[in-house]
């Protein structure tokens, strides 16, 4: 059966009552039938490892753990790896949101949210978790290489579940630019998926060492991170990106780039 919102079973992890019932009431609005509630992470933990939702909706501080270390714990833990999973919450400071950047959360909510960014944010959910056989008939995916460079293990896996949504399934992954820089020098690709930050040779960097050094020199690169810094973006995109998008991002945008991006090569 196709996926929808009818049809998503969700798990919701939140502390306060109040919003519990708030958020399950917006979920039930949208169509959602199947939704468990949970007070804290472990809790939530032991039912869904009985029993896996198709997603998550968790607020960011619970009474065991933050909803960053309920995502990072089941990133480590198939089946619930590949569940999506969002995040709601007040908090607006990047530093205290970017570990959950990191652990490829599908989206991030404002506490209080609007009925139509949740409804946005599940339709996230739902190009994750399903097949986007229409744009997949225009991409060849099955002939294409995908250089995916991230020092997240978990978003390097989410970025991947996207691309193969598409019917993309040659993958080479590297943990930062330096590494990627290797792999360039005596493989051939077809795409570079790169994140911003990285230790040893930054997203930037490796885009200028492409653009410059590389005999890649043409190939496609996008840049997916959760940079907020509007001078070092520029910087990105003078050194030869193909494309940005943030970091959680909508796959529909990914998808929309990359169609751009392989058309033009």
């Amino acid at each position: 059966m196709p996926l929808s919102l009818t049809t998503l079973s969700a798990c919701l992890v939140e502390s306060s009552p109040l919003q519990t019932k708030l958020i399950k009431a917006e979920l039930q609005a949208l169509g959602l039938g199947q939704v468990r509630s949970f007070r804290g992470g472990a809790g939530a933990l032991a039912a869904m490892c009985e029993s896996a939702p198709d997603v998550v909706v968790s607020g960011l501080y619970l009474p065991d753990m933050t909803g960053t270390e309920l995502l990072v714990t089941m990133r480590r833990t198939p089946p619930l790896d590949a569940v999506a999973f969002l995040l709601v919450s007040s908090e607006t400071r990047p530093h205290a949101l970017e570990s959950v950047r990191q652990s490829g959360v599908c989206a991030i909510l404002p506490k209080p949210f609007t009925r139509a960014q949740l409804q946005s944010a599940l339709t996230t959910t739902l190009d994750f978790l399903g097949q986007d056989g229409e744009l997949a008939g225009q991409i060849d995916g099955e002939h294409l290489r995908v250089l995916l460079v991230d020092d997240s293990a978990a978003a390097r896996k989410f970025t991947r579940r996207v691309l193969e949504n598409l019917g993309i399934s040659d993958f080479i992954e590297a943990e930062n630019g330096r590494v990627a820089a290797e792999i360039l020098a005596a493989t051939m690709v077809d795409l570079v998926v790169t994140d911003y930050n990285m230790p040893e040779m930054d997203g930037k960097e490796l885009v200028s060492h492409i653009r410059k050094s590389g005999w890649q020199q043409s190939v496609p690169i996008l840049m997916v991170t959760s940079e907020q810094d509007s001078s070092r973006l520029a910087a990105v995109e003078a050194s030869g990106v193909s494309g940005i998008c943030d970091k959680p991002f909508e796959p529909a945008v990914i998808k929309r780039l990359l169609w751009q991006m392989l058309n033009k090569h």
